[in-house]
This record gives structure tokens, sequence and C-alpha cells, in this order.
């Protein structure tokens, strides 16, 4: 697959606990996006200006430990110190991504599914139905046509999350559906719905929500790590689907589908 280059440059949030910023990177780095990690304090103290870049990405770990909620401790400082310079980044044609803590980072923010000036928090991400951190592969399949699902018949990725339990009130449910910002959604291996059954819903989401974008599109958050899985040997089940494609004649890919997402954001900024 081609490789698309933009100039457009990316900020991966650093902090306390967070700890996927360097495959967030190297995703990014694949796709042709350059990129700088930056720490959150770093941003507050003015050396660094959210100003100077297209993207932000909120990458996934455990932010200041989780100890206030998954997410909570790290979108206090941020709406505290720098509020003002993420609406301004909002106003203007930037993108912004949260992955599993990201995402809980996101949703305490109210960044999702619509940015409100009140900060009001329209979703939660409430604590895994089993009561237990889930580490598996997962299967996703877009659920509306967008800037980041465009071409994606599915994703193949891992959890690694104790909180990514989907929930919001019926109302808001229905204004998500009819506003098209699922992105994502749990289903099993043949791609049908998961229909909350577990594991192919790993957590109990309701509606199978894996991931939501704001009503704009710009943003995204979602639980499940592409940038995780970016090899077609990252995939626990390559060996299966390796002897499948020589059976097949087919040739045997170097990278997971997953980089499809990546590719589609630095497509995004080349438009």
């Amino acid at each position: 697959m081609t490789t698309v280059k933009t100039a457009a440059k990316a900020l991966i949030m650093s902090g306390y606990g967070i700890n996927s910023e360097m495959e967030t990177a190297v995703a990014l780095m694949r796709a042709g996006m350059a990129s700088d990690t930056v720490h959150i304090n770093d941003l507050i103290a003015g050396e660094k200006s959210l100003s100077d870049y297209r993207l932000m990405v909120f990458p996934g770990g455990f932010s200041y430990g989780d100890d206030m909620g998954a997410g909570n401790a790290c979108a206090n400082r941020i709406r505290n110190n720098l509020w003002s310079d993420v609406k301004e980044f909002l106003a203007g044609d930037n993108l912004v991504l949260g992955i599993c803590n990201g995402f809980q980072i996101l949703a305490n923010l109210g960044l999702v599914p619509a940015f409100d000036e009140d900060r009001s928090r329209e979703i939660a991400l409430m604590p895994n139905r089993k009561g237990v951190l889930e580490c598996r592969f997962v299967t996703l399949k877009p659920a509306a046509e967008n800037l980041w699902t465009r071409g994606i018949s599915h994703l193949y990725c891992p959890v690694s999350h104790g909180e990514g339990n989907f929930f919001c009130t019926e109302e808001t449910l229905a204004r998500i559906e009819r506003e098209n910002m699922v992105a994502f959604r749990y289903c099993r291996d043949d791609l049908s719905p998961a229909g909350g059954e577990y594991p192919y819903n790993p957590n109990g989401a309701l509606a199978d929500i894996a991931g939501i974008t704001s009503a704009d599109g710009k943003v995204l958050g979602m639980m499940p790590h592409p940038e995780r899985a970016m090899e077609f040997v990252n995939l626990y089940d390559w060996p299966t689907r390796k002897e499948r494609l020589k059976r097949e004649g087919k040739p045997l890919p170097t990278e997971s589908m997953n980089m499809r997402f990546f590719r589609n954001i630095v497509a995004y900024f080349g438009e």
C-alpha cells in the first residue's frame, strides 16, 4: 500500500502513567505522519504549543494511576490548565484521537459525543461487566462511514482495560445513533453483531459500542488499541492465518489491517 505523507504533525500526549506513546508514534510514522511526544506539564508551562499541531492523541495507559477514576485526573488537569487551548484547537481543522485511557479522558472532558461549553458528560465508561481487567483480541466493525473508518471492513486488535463498559441514557443513545456518531462496534469473528455476548463484547458496552465520534466527526474515542497490533505477526492467530493464505496461494501481508486506520488519518490531512 502506498504511504501518503503529510506536513501536518501530531502531538502525542504524555504524562504520569500513560504508556502507549511509542506504539502510537510508530503507527503514525509508518502511515506518513511525524509526531512529538509532549508531556502535559510542558504544554501547561508554555514550552510547547498545541497550535503547532494538527492532530492531538491521548494514548492508552493509566494516567495519574486512575486514582480518581479512569482518565478523570488527567481530564481535570487539562480542563483547569489548557481548556482555552483545547477549545481553540477544536475550532480549527484539526483532529483529536483518544485510545483506551485516552477515550476515558475525552469522555470526562465532555468532548465526545459532543463538545459542550458547559462541559457536561453525556457518556460514561463503567467498570467491565465481569469486574476484571480484560486483555484479549477483539473484532471491530465500522458503524458509520467517516474519515476514520473509510475503506475499513473490520479491525482486529487488543483491548486492555478495566473500565470500558460504554453507558449513556436512552435519549443520548438515540441521538448518537441518529447522527451516526458510533464509529466502531464489537462484533463476532464473522462480523455479525456481538449482541452484548462475552467475549465478543468484552466489557458489556451498551449497543456493542467500542468507539464514538463527536458530532462534527473530528474527535474519536475508542477503547481497543489498533496501535498495538500493526504487524501481521502481532495478530495472536497469525500462524493459522499464514497457513490458510499459503494454501490459498495468496501473498502474506506484512502489516495488519489496523494500519488502514492510521493511513486514513494521514489521508485526511493530505486532502
